[in-house]
């Protein structure tokens, strides 16, 4: 277990080290760093003093080595934006997207949970194509169309919930839902696959012979063992709501990485854009680091292979 767990970390390590590459490249391809930071109307001369100023006419690489040590040394620049500490701007803006986040992970595991076990239990009738109908929607239905649906019924015409904002859980209610919803397919469609899997196996075969309850089946015996693969696939959707926050908080003005993120790139405000982005794909590949353990784990063959 000791040996797979270092192996996960060195490949979770050199995957994080090719995406602050990776994220590097591209926001200096999106725009001129030096134009940025000179302001609006500033001279070519102007532009090319703060080039130099900043170090801006070395080698990428040369600049990417030296944010890296800066990043590493705990110095993560000042907001070009903002005029603060991009460190404690982006601390301050992450509890609200930590929520967000995992009240819409939650929400689309009540969801995709008994969906799926129901899908399952009474596969090809009108129950689970009705499951899969659902589901196929939820994937089809762009978020930010869902989250416009949402203001116009539960907002506009009901009055029942604000429409942007961070102060109250009433703020976080159609953003979590729409964000939410769009996660729940992948989540019911693998619980499906693995309730009709398990449900086959001889072990439950034998259990419904020995007259135990069904209920007893269904969650002790069968579930606990189909659920084994939604603990990876979590750790992935879990990374991909927050990272996929970005459109969400736009479009309800949530105070969060999403929002900031929205922000910096309309402002040009590349330290934040750096570091927004190194610190969400770093989750992400954390949770993916945690899923592979608790998958090994839970699963011996995983190690053993």
């Amino acid at each position: 277990m000791a040996r797979f767990v270092v192996t996960r970390l060195a490949l979770a390590l050199a995957v994080a080290l090719a995406v602050s590459i990776i994220a590097f490249l591209l926001l200096r391809l999106s725009g001129d760093v030096a134009t940025a930071l000179a302001g609006e109307g500033a001279q070519q001369a102007d532009i090319e003093a703060v080039r130099k100023i900043y170090g801006l006419d070395r080698p990428v690489i040369v600049q990417y080595g030296e944010w890296l040590w800066r990043v590493m040394s705990g110095d993560f620049g000042t907001s070009l934006y903002f005029k603060t500490d991009v460190a404690s701007l982006v601390l301050s803006k992450l509890p609200t997207t930590l929520v967000l986040g995992l009240s819409s992970l939650v929400f689309s595991l009540l969801i995709a949970i008994p969906l799926g076990i129901i899908a399952a239990l009474y596969r090809n009738s009108l129950i689970d194509r009705l499951a899969l109908g659902l589901a196929v929607i939820g994937q089809a239905l762009p978020n930010f169309f869902f989250a416009l649906l949402l203001i116009m019924v539960f907002s506009i015409t009901l009055r029942w919930l604000p429409v942007s904002g961070s102060g109250t859980w009433k703020h976080f209610v159609m953003p979590t839902i729409a964000l939410g919803y769009y996660a729940a397919p992948a989540f019911m469609r693998l619980i499906r696959a693995g309730m009709i899997e398990v449900l086959s196996a001889d072990y439950v075969r034998t259990a419904r012979a020995k007259g135990l309850p069904a209920r007893l089946v269904i969650f002790k015996h069968a579930l606990r063992n189909a659920i084994v693969p939604v603990v990876a696939l979590t750790a992935v959707q879990l990374g991909f709501l927050l990272g996929g926050s970005v459109v969400i908080e736009t479009i309800f003005a949530l105070d969060g990485l999403g929002y900031l993120a929205y922000q910096s790139i309309a402002n040009k405000d590349f330290p934040v854009m750096q570091v927004v982005v190194l610190l969400l794909s770093l989750v992400y590949v954390g949770l993916t680091l945690m899923a592979d353990i608790a998958n090994a784990w839970l699963d011996p063959r995983i190690r053993v292979a």
